[in-house]
């Protein structure tokens, strides 16, 4: 006991560790096996002599002792990059003592003898930097370390000081075999005898055993660690670090539009049966390829309008029409939804409708002359119905225009009463044309009563041409 100082400074510069060192996935590990110390170290002169310290080395045959059974436990942790720590304890029981013969003889003259029911127990630390990220290979961790510790044997115990290397096969992600070797000096000063009367030796301690890591928490069982997961709570795969691609389309769901369809990169993960260029998703005609600008529908007349929605595919129309052409029924150069005349040649200017000539007008007008009404009434006889049916005849091959009725008398009477019978006979007129098809809006009746003479009211012929009908065109 009487180097706890030197102890005590050894044990400040370590915390422990096995022969095997860990990674971060698997912070922990447990090591157990067989250990073989080798006493033959300290058995030479005072003078260091690296021959006499290392000399016979692995001559285990002469100089091991070994117990036939687990003899060493380590408990490690990996503290960060390829540095772990922890702390081993080892038993073991010498019957193998290599001791110096002597002075007068070789400085390599040693002599092995039992020492008796000597129990040897050790508590060290260790400090372990791991080789195998600097080498590659994933299975073979070689790994050198430092620390120190205090070993028991028989009646003495002393401090040590440890430096050693080792390696570890690993089997599988968590199950490695570990081998090390571990020069231990003793803070002691040996007596050289060939007697029984021993201070604690330097040694060689070999371990030979199994390593098991393990603390890595992987919540979604994806065999990827929570640390390295960008998706800890749901299942995925290594190269999207955890993350899923449900589809299996090489584009993980949080970047995927369609996480449930397998897609291409060009559409965000989703497919394209038609191959337009336009995402099934947001394609309305997901089996025929189309334009983007129509919802991937196609547009066979390239109107601009799909042909689900155009009544004239394969003929390009406006969309009012419903992607069909405007028809000109009447072959006037004015469409129909333009002209107020469809189904009547007429002229551009006068919206499609024919134009009323001169001769029309005259012709009507001739006609309006001759009609005849009862005597002071506004009543038609019978032999003036073909004139207003001709009349009629004419206005309907001129559906645009619009016409006034205008109604005249002689001079007969009294003003207010031919006023009147002006005003009646004149809508008598326009009442018949429109019973017979004219649409009412295209036509309007006055009467001016006597105040518009043709002729001289003094005479029986210019009274027979005062009392008359005319028509005017309205412009």
């Amino acid at each position: 006991m009487k180097h706890l100082n030197k102890l005590f400074v050894s044990m400040l510069m370590i915390a422990g560790l096995g022969a095997n060192a860990q990674s971060t996935d698997n912070p922990w590990a447990i090591s157990f096996g067989a250990n073989a110390v080798d006493t033959r170290t300290s058995a030479g002169t005072r003078d260091f002599n690296v021959k006499d310290h290392f000399s016979q080395f692995f001559n285990a045959k002469d100089n091991w002792n070994i117990l036939p059974s687990v003899s060493y436990l380590t408990v490690a942790r990996n503290v960060g990059g390829n540095f772990s720590v922890g702390l081993t304890g080892s038993v073991n029981k010498i019957t193998k003592w290599v001791e110096w013969a002597g002075v007068g003889t070789s400085s390599n003259s040693t002599v092995v003898f039992n020492p008796g029911d000597l129990m040897y127990y050790g508590i060290d630390g260790k400090i372990s930097y791991s080789l195998k990220n600097l080498i590659g290979i994933k299975w073979f961790d070689p790994s050198a370390h430092i620390g120190g510790g205090y070993t028991f044997l028989g009646n003495q115990s002393a401090g040590t000081a440890n430096a050693g290397a080792g390696v570890t096969f690993w089997l599988t992600e968590n199950v490695g075999l570990s081998l090390s070797s571990t020069y231990k000096k003793a803070f002691s000063d040996r007596v050289y005898t060939n007697s029984n009367n021993f201070d604690m030796p330097s040694v060689f301690q070999h371990m030979a055993g199994l390593t098991f890591q393990f603390g890595g928490k992987d919540t979604d069982n994806d065999g990827i660690y929570d640390k390295d997961d960008a998706c800890v709570d749901v299942a995925g795969l290594k190269e999207f670090q955890g993350c899923p691609d449900t589809d299996g389309d090489g584009i993980q769901d949080k970047d995927d539009a369609c996480p449930s369809e397998a897609g291409s990169k060009e559409m965000n993960g989703c497919p394209d049966r038609d191959g337009d260029g336009v995402a099934d998703k947001d394609d309305a005609c997901p089996d025929t390829a189309g334009l983007a600008n129509l919802q991937g529908c196609p547009d066979t007349d390239g109107d601009g309008i799909a042909d689900g929605k155009d009544k004239c595919p394969t003929v390009a129309g406006p969309r009012d029409n419903a992607g069909c052409p405007w028809p000109d029924t009447d072959g006037d150069s004015v469409l129909d939804k333009d002209d107020k005349c469809p189904d009547v040649r007429g002229t551009v200017a006068n919206n499609g409708c024919p134009e009323v000539s001169e001769d029309v007008m005259k012709k009507l007008n001739d006609y309006a002359k001759t009609i005849l009404f009862d005597t002071n009434k506004a009543t038609f006889q019978q032999r003036t119905y073909p004139v207003l049916e001709a009349m009629t005849a004419i206005l309907k091959e001129y559906p645009g225009s619009n016409f006034s009725i205008e109604g005249h008398t002689d001079a007969d009477g009294k003003d207010a009463t031919n006023q009147t019978l002006s005003e009646n006979r004149a809508a008598a007129v326009k009442d018949y044309l429109i019973s017979q098809g004219i649409d009412s809006s295209r036509l309007t009746s006055k009467g001016f009563g006597e105040t518009v003479p043709v002729a001289s009211n003094k005479t029986k012929a210019g009274k027979a041409l005062n009392r008359r009908v005319e028509v005017k065109l309205v412009k």
